[in-house]
């Protein structure tokens, strides 16, 4: 049974018309799904340091970002979505008591070393001096997908930084298969 909701649409009577409908590949969920980011892009900074967001994540990253220096201390800048930076955080921070010093310093240093952003209406994002002052981003920017997040290199950062992370991957898988 179909009846008439205004503008000449119509849409089938029952709870059917109660529901959002769901889009090719989603499941009926109250958790949004999370796209992993995956691939490595060329992109450039503008004038103003400001880096467009490959198209295919603007969406991921529509409620903002949190642009973070990583725990590694690799040049680079994590780019997270707000939700899984906290949970990255407060898993590392809920392993440590609340009296230690070394939660403090941890503290200082993922709240300290971050910072929250808004994509802008050209899907573009501020990078702040500080973090692109430790990342030596320059015009030319590699944009690397990390699963949960994104990370931003410079390019010869990047290049420099590739075949010592190929190589360290043959090693922990070499090591992994005579476990």
């Amino acid at each position: 049974m179909w009846e008439k909701v205004g503008y000449g649409r119509t849409q089938r009577a029952g709870v059917e018309g109660l529901l959002p409908p769901l889009h090719l590949g989603s499941e009926a969920s109250s958790e949004r799904t999370v796209v992993p980011f995956r691939g490595t892009f060329d992109h450039t900074l503008d004038a103003k340091n400001r880096l467009t967001i490959p198209a295919r994540y603007r969406a991921a990253l529509s409620d903002g970002v949190v642009l973070a220096m990583p725990i590694d201390m690799r040049p680079c800048v994590g780019v997270w979505r707000p939700a899984e930076y906290e949970s990255f955080s407060r898993r590392a921070l809920d392993e440590i008591s609340p009296l230690s010093p070394r939660r403090s310093e941890l503290e200082r240093f993922f709240y300290g070393n971050s910072q929250e952003a808004d994509l802008d209406a050209a899907g573009r994002i501020m990078i702040p001096g500080f973090l692109g002052d430790h990342a030596q981003l320059k015009k030319e920017v590699v944009v690397v997908g990390v699963g949960d997040r994104m990370e931003l290199w410079s390019r010869g950062g990047w290049d420099e930084h590739r075949p010592t992370l190929l190589s360290g991957v043959a090693e922990i898988t070499a090591s992994v298969a005579h476990a």
